[in-house]
């Protein structure tokens, strides 16, 4: 998440150093920022598109690791670069990574927590993950004015960035690999002993033993024959209208998140308070979902996307019409807020209507549509706040929120205390 929300808040640290320029280029009449969140989220497109199978094939905890490293290696790479068509070349590179880890993530986590707590450990996960936005964001507002030994301090950024990935690369030593994937793949004895271990480690933590599982409603190796792919009853109706949502759900997210201190310019503030009110407003994202999980698994996932559309569309208008600090960092809050609530509840949610042998492949390919729409977006939004300012960016918002209210409230089926064998049926 740390090198995801680099989009947004490293923009004005690139402009100061001369890379990036204010205006628009040739191509389309956008700017340099437009150019590099579009590289950012074509290569999670790539990423999520085509390479989210893989999970499916090789294993959720090699992919994640190997992701990992290769993304990593790419933003090392973009801190060397001198000129705005490298640092965009190796972010679409990296972008690649991104979009697969974040796959991999959602059909890992799903896999291994129990249905009565699967939505608040996604808010836990989300929560922990967004750590890293007011760390990016502080990192860019301390370096805004700031060139250690030397060197321009949005190249400090991203050596931050890779620094972290050391951190992960010894912690993911210590995850099992999903057992539910080991089943699919005939590896009973493997899945045994990586729940067992799971078993004993929480039995020692309770101090007793724990109940007897519930027979799985879905059988433990595949049957032979063919099976329904995303494309055929009962997913066809579920992969559609998850391709409708992420289409437009990633424009109140990404248009607001990687947005943030353009909008806040564009209410007035000076580039530093545009910085400084940014990271004030991205505190919000690791505590809203720790403040939202005493309902994460009390509603029906789908309930809670329709209420954080909701919030983003309302509290986004709101935004637009406000000037002083304590009202654009309030409604700021606000709207941070309810796309966090969105989050959490939609990676759950997304995960958890496909079976074990395609979830990875489903949720790569209906999480691209809102990469590809985030590709397009970057542009629009950079063409309404051009021409419209905040308040066209955020009618945009508000009307692509009410896309996602009619496609999950509409055609969403229920998932709350369901196991994920009952659900893939």
């Amino acid at each position: 998440m740390f090198d995801l929300f680099l989009t947004g808040y490293i923009g004005p640290l690139l402009l100061r150093s001369g890379i990036f320029h204010v205006g628009s280029r040739d191509l389309f009449g956008l700017s340099d920022q437009a150019f590099f969140a579009a590289a950012t989220f074509a290569g999670l497109f790539v990423g999520a598109l085509i390479f989210g199978s893989v999970a499916d094939r090789f294993g959720r905890r090699p992919v994640f690791t190997y992701s990992l490293l290769g993304y990593t290696v790419a933003t090392l790479l973009m801190a060397a670069q001198s000129f705005a068509f490298g640092i965009e070349l190796w972010r679409f590179v990296g972008g690649i990574g991104i979009g697969l880890e974040l796959v991999t993530i959602d059909a890992y986590l799903s896999e291994l927590v129990p249905k009565h707590l699967r939505v608040r450990a996604f808010a836990v996960c989300t929560g922990v993950q967004f750590l890293a936005i007011p760390t990016v964001a502080l990192l860019c507002w301390v370096f805004s004015d700031r060139n250690p030994v030397g060197i321009a301090g949005w190249r400090w950024v991203l050596l931050c960035c890779a620094a972290g990935a050391a951190a992960i690369w010894i912690l993911r030593a210590r995850l099992p690999e999903s057992p539910r994937w080991l089943i699919r793949h005939g590896r009973l004895a493997e899945a045994e002993r990586v729940t067992a271990g799971i078993e004993a480690r929480i039995e020692a933590e309770v101090g007793h033993p724990l109940p007897a599982p519930v027979p799985a409603s879905e059988p433990a190796v595949d049957p032979a024959g063919p099976q329904p792919g995303i494309w055929q009853p009962p997913y066809r109706r579920r992969t559609i209208m998850l391709c409708v949502f992420n289409f437009f759900q990633t424009i109140g997210f990404y248009g607001f998140g990687n947005w943030l201190p353009q909008l806040l310019a564009a209410q007035g503030a000076t580039v530093l308070q545009s910085l400084h009110y940014a990271f004030i407003i991205a505190i919000a994202y690791p505590l809203a979902p720790f403040l939202l999980l005493p309902i994460a698994d009390r509603f029906e996932p789908k309930w809670q996307v329709v209420a954080a559309a909701v919030g983003i569309a309302g509290f986004g208008l709101l935004f637009s019409q406000e000037r002083t600090a304590a009202a654009l960092i309030a409604c700021g809050v606000l709207v941070t807020a309810s796309n966090c609530f969105l989050s959490y509840a939609f990676h759950a949610y997304q995960a958890e209507l496909f079976p074990t042998r395609i979830r990875a492949r489903a949720v790569g390919f209906c999480y691209s549509w809102s990469r590809l729409s985030t590709v397009f977006n970057s542009f629009m939004i950079a063409f309404f706040l051009q021409h419209f300012g905040a308040p066209g960016v955020f009618a945009f918002i508000a009307a692509s929120m009410l896309a996602v209210i009619v496609a999950i409230g509409g055609f969403g089926p229920r998932t709350r205390g369901l196991a994920l064998e009952a659900i893939s049926q």
